[in-house]
């Protein structure tokens, strides 16, 4: 591991006056499940490394009264399993998901939704972009059978690690940041993005900007669940996900609805056509299924990974179906 210089302000604007202006020069640590292992790696060799674990105002979970909740960045997943219990299930049920106690203990909020990807050829060096020393493409035929499905006629090709991602996107959450200019929300999903470069990030943060919050304004009537398909029980990330959430009418048909896939895209992928589809039905596993083809219609497999345009599916249906109960 490269040194660096440990900053550890217990402000958010002592940290953010820390950071730098371009990314690579600093970075933020918090529970530091992800940037330790870049560090050892070489992957990331920042000058100074800026723990915000001190900064009490980004901890704790507080209720509002339209069911919804202020989540601070610094909440352990476990912290959010054991506060939101069977409020917000399409939260608890993907923090549930991530297998390994030291993990769940360890990993924040706000570091879920600012974790690099997981694709190999990233890990290994070869950039988010996945190119080799002569710029040549390594994932369109290469091994790419945990890759994107959705989202994928660009140069990015990897799935976005987030856990809470699509269950947020469900909720219509809004992320709380925080830099020198001040205070700011952004839409759970506006805030993941598919970087065009390999200097660029893969969320809308400028370098000297943090996560202080997740709001959930409204959850009141609302079901929600994520479902994943995983290849096995211990700790690894899912091929395929979605979370759901829906309103129901006295006649049990669907009011509104929001639905986003998960590890299929660069970004937590929102399926709308899937979503109206739902609008004015009642819940039936026939209802279900369909919305599950709805949302991969426009999946494109790479030479690999064709697979997971079922996983989706499949995903997409038991959601709605555990939602609806």
């Amino acid at each position: 591991m490269q040194n660096f210089e440990y900053a550890n302000p217990t402000t958010k604007e002592q940290a953010v006056a820390l950071l730098g202006n371009q990314w690579g020069e600093t970075e933020v640590i918090a529970g530091g499940t992800d940037l330790l292992s870049l560090m050892k790696d070489f992957l990331v060799t920042p000058k100074r490394v800026v723990n915000i674990k001190n900064i009490a105002e980004l901890r704790g979970i507080t209720f509002n009264r339209a069911g919804g909740a202020r989540i601070g960045a610094l909440t352990s997943l476990e912290e959010l399993i054991d506060r939101l219990g069977k409020n917000l299930p399409a939260l608890t049920q993907a923090a549930k998901e991530i297998t390994s106690p030291q993990i769940r203990n360890m990993g924040t909020v706000g570091g879920d939704l600012c974790q690099r990807p997981r694709c190999w050829y990233f890990r290994a060096g070869f950039g988010v972009l996945a190119k080799d020393e002569a710029g040549k493409a390594l994932v369109e035929n290469g091994d790419n059978r945990y890759h994107a499905i959705l989202g994928n006629d660009g140069e990015a090709k990897f799935v976005s690690a987030s856990s809470l991602g699509p269950g947020l996107i469900a909720l219509a959450a809004k992320i709380s940041v925080f830099g020198p200019n001040g205070a700011r929300e952004v839409d759970a999903d506006k805030f993941f993005v598919t970087p065009k470069s390999a200097s660029d990030r893969e969320t809308v943060l400028a370098p000297n900007e943090i996560v202080t919050a997740i709001n959930i304004p409204s959850a009141l009537g609302v079901r929600s669940a994520t479902y994943e398909v995983r290849q096995r029980e211990a700790l690894d990330w899912p091929l395929a996900a979605a979370s759901v959430a829906f309103k129901l009418d006295g006649a049990k048909k669907v009011t509104s609805a929001r639905i986003a896939l998960g590890h299929v895209a660069p970004t937590p992928w929102k399926a709308d056509e899937a979503a109206k589809f739902l609008i004015g039905k009642t819940i039936t596993e026939d209802v279900a299924a369909e919305a599950g083809k709805i949302a991969v219609a426009n999946a494109h497999a790479l030479s690999r990974n064709g697979y997971k345009i079922q996983l989706a599916q499949v995903a997409v249906k038991r959601a709605i179906l555990q939602a609806a109960g």
